[in-house]
């Protein structure tokens, strides 16, 4: 990871908190913002943190929602944006303590790559910009 792209620098997003999701977030959430901005800015990496490491990890789709006769079958799926990510080039990095914290037997997305403590941090002066999502 060397936050270069033959364009230019790219720009680093980090994403610490995963969202638990609402009915009213199934057209946008940070993911789907982290896409836009990898077109719009030239390059993304993203970095995922904290209780955000739950969107790397292979896992089958959120089941639909009930509430009390209605079914809602349209709850954001994290794992779906960060595919898409993927498939779009944008480099996606999950800290390893914060992954082994959580304690799951379930492994990473394939193409998620493994970060040691501070090692992304080591490297923000590679990057053009670094900011929080």
């Amino acid at each position: 990871m060397d936050g270069r792209t033959a364009g230019g620098q790219r720009v680093l997003a980090i994403v610490e908190r995963g969202y638990r999701g609402a009915l009213d977030k199934q057209f946008f959430d940070e993911l789907y913002l982290a896409t836009e901005l990898h077109r719009q800015l030239g390059g993304l990496d993203v970095l995922l943190r904290g209780t955000a490491v739950t969107y790397a990890l292979d896992a089958p789709p959120p089941p639909p929602l009930r509430i009390g006769d209605r079914v809602v079958d349209t709850v954001t799926d994290p794992r779906a944006g960060l595919r898409t990510l993927l498939d779009a080039d944008v480099g996606v990095w999950v800290e390893e303590p914060a992954l082994a914290a959580l304690g799951s037997p379930r492994p990473p997305l394939a193409g998620v790559r493994l970060a040691r403590e501070d090692e992304v941090a080591a490297r923000w002066k590679d990057y053009r910009m670094v900011f929080f999502l």
